[in-house]
């Protein structure tokens, strides 16, 4: 027996909502990650938009179906958001707007209130296209991420690509063209997301516990003010580097720096505005050095970095580049951002212990604030290099 399309949606609506109350109350409430909660709000907008279509053929068709439209392009937004975190920032609120604001206008200006497929060029259009970037942003992802991220990509991209095809057909033959009608249409979208929706919210929940995994391993060890590696992860990864350092007899470069007159700042302008500035530095240091050199907050405005392969001359060279981006900044709050100053040392046959390196280096620093600041001092010879 062919069951109706109204019969699935109920059907597809019970899915939806048992979905949701498991995902939410299983996955969300413990792990609190951003990708479960934008994947409960994309079964919750699917549900209610599944339960607008119910009304088409009543008179409340004539916002009902619109309305319908709008909400799975929605949870097609979200699906995209949700996959993004994953990797990087979530899409800006107008991007993930677009797509339900112009699905909408689509749909009331084609007579929704007698034709049940208004609007659906851009009902179509927009779902593939919104569930083909979460598919991109899966795919994206590092491969060492979890188990069945790619196995998720490839589910997320058939369901782009059966919308795509959706999407073509109907411009092409229209609603009720036999193609449409016998691959394409409601009957079989709704027992094909079914099945799309069930196996994604297993997989997704692991994906959930992964975010959640990393966010924590994350804060555990980067400063939570200007995003570098804190102090404690910082000694435990330079120790490993410089083991690994040794036994390839590479040679290394770690500088110590402190920014100039600190309190100072805080004194006349306000903690704010001493934020501002160790958040400058940290941003200047990550511009200028290498993706393989370390680099963390050693504590307070004191800064470490350790860089394999680096003489200690182009150390310096190194600390005056950064000292010449902090300089280039500009800020609302500081009308002048402060100096820094620098300790460098290196790396010797047999000298590996971090320690004794940062002691080096530390008093390198305390030369260069003898000196006068604002300048990058050799440990050793201890000769004032000016920054």
């Amino acid at each position: 027996m062919m069951l109706d399309t109204a019969t699935l949606r109920v059907a597809l609506a019970v899915v939806d909502l048992t979905l949701l109350l498991l995902f939410y109350f299983i996955t969300f409430r413990r792990t609190r990650s951003a990708y479960s909660g934008w994947w409960c709000l994309a079964l919750l907008l699917f549900l209610s938009g599944n339960a607008a279509y119910l009304l088409d053929g009543t008179p409340h068709q004539i916002w009902a179906n619109p309305l319908g439209n709008v909400l799975l392009v929605a949870g097609a937004a979200s699906i995209w958001a949700g996959a993004r975190s994953l990797r990087t920032a979530v899409p800006n609120l107008w991007y993930l707007a677009a797509g339900p604001a112009i699905t909408a206008l689509a749909s009331l200006l084609d007579h929704p209130a007698t034709n049940v497929w208004s609007g659906a060029p851009a009902y179509l259009g927009f779902m593939g296209l919104l569930i083909g970037l979460g598919c991109r942003e899966l795919i994206l992802l590092d491969r060492q991420f979890s188990r069945v991220h790619l196995t998720l990509a490839v589910g997320s991209g058939i369901l782009a690509a059966f919308y795509v095809g959706r999407f073509a057909v109907f411009l092409a033959e229209g609603q009720d063209g036999q193609l449409f009608q016998s691959v394409f249409g409601s009957v079989t979208m709704t027992v094909f997301s079914t099945v799309i929706m069930v196996v994604a919210s297993f997989t997704m929940a692991e994906l959930s516990y992964e975010q959640q995994t990393r966010d924590l391993r994350a804060r555990a060890t980067e400063d939570g003010l200007t995003g570098l590696l804190n102090r404690t992860a910082f000694l435990d990864l330079a120790k490993d580097e410089l083991r690994r350092l040794n036994r390839g007899r590479t040679p290394a470069s770690l500088i110590l720096a402190d920014l100039d007159h600190f309190k100072a700042i805080n004194d006349e302008y306000g903690h704010s505005a001493g934020d501002i500035a160790l958040q400058a530095f940290a941003d200047a240091c990550t511009a200028t050095v290498r993706s393989t050199d370390l680099v963390g907050r050693y504590g307070g405005e004191e800064f470490i970095m350790l860089l394999p392969g680096v003489t200690p001359e182009r150390a310096g060279e190194i600390a005056a580049d950064i000292s010449g981006r902090l300089h280039a900044s500009s800020s609302p709050v500081i009308p002048r951002l402060p100096t820094s100053s620098y300790g460098i040392t290196s790396t010797a046959p047999g000298r590996l212990d971090l320690d004794a390196l940062i002691a080096s280096a530390d008093a390198a620093l305390y030369r260069a604030k003898t000196l006068g600041r604002d300048r990058s001092v050799l440990a050793g010879s201890l000769e004032e290099d000016s920054a």
